[in-house]
């Protein structure tokens, strides 16, 4: 059963200072703890009810909880068997972009959508993203959750969009409303792709560095396409042609 303090110290990891201060992150589900327990990631502590059953044999003890307690230290509508608290990674090496495809993440907001991009960045062999100020964090459970573990493959790192642009020798793509029709892409195996903010897209302080505008073309009446999605139909033209 758990106690008090450590329901309460669980569920204060969902708070951005908290998870800093600690340097913790909490994931969830099957899949995640899967993924983590096969990873370089150190694990913490694990809860879970008594019917996870672990795919590998944790070195961590497992803490037995009931299924109401996991509700109550879950952050999902649907908790599903476990919950990791894990430690961040601290020491992320430097992109280093002299070849291959490297996304760069201008003031995306919402964790779902990071989450996202970072999953799609996983499908296409895209070991490196670059998030901007802005752009939100990656540890938090919302963007660990829309990853589906690609987080443990892609690395993450937090840089000032504008320096890494001005030493880059490589071309640079750039998502926007007035473009190449992406559709008529060749095939890109060195290069970035910026994708902006949600409802302002790429700030126009990064708009002179961006030797290759792309778009997709609109067809119905949309006014605009998800980050997420719109990352995805681009790399998809890149990386197949």
């Amino acid at each position: 059963m758990l106690s008090k303090n450590e329901l309460k110290y669980i569920q204060s990891l969902c708070q951005k200072k908290q998870r800093q201060a600690e340097g913790l992150f909490i994931a969830e589900g099957t899949k995640l703890a899967e993924e983590l327990l096969k990873s370089h990631f150190r694990i913490r502590k694990i809860y879970a009810t008594a019917n996870w059953v672990p795919p590998i044999t944790p070195k961590e003890p497992v803490v037995t909880i009931t299924e109401a307690e996991l509700v109550r230290i879950s952050g999902l509508q649907t908790p599903n068997k476990v919950l990791i608290i894990a430690e961040q990674s601290l020491k992320i090496p430097k992109p280093v972009l002299t070849k291959g495809l490297t996304l760069l993440l201008d003031g995306i907001q919402d964790p779902g959508n990071l989450g996202t991009l970072i999953r799609i960045a996983d499908w296409f062999g895209i070991n490196q993203v670059i998030a901007g100020e802005h752009t939100a964090e990656l540890y938090n459970p919302k963007v660990i959750q829309s990853t589906m573990g690609s987080f443990i493959r892609v690395q993450v790192t937090y840089q000032p969009l504008e320096e890494v642009l001005l030493t880059c020798k490589l071309p640079v793509y750039g998502a926007l409303l007035k473009g190449e029709n992406v559709n008529k892409l060749m095939p890109v195996r060195d290069g970035l792709l910026i994708i902006g903010n949600e409802s302002k897209g790429i700030r126009n302080e990064l708009l002179s560095y961006i030797t290759h505008p792309v778009t997709i073309p609109r067809i119905g009446g949309a006014e605009s396409l998800n980050a997420g999605v719109a990352g995805g139909i681009i790399l998809s033209r890149m990386i197949g042609g």
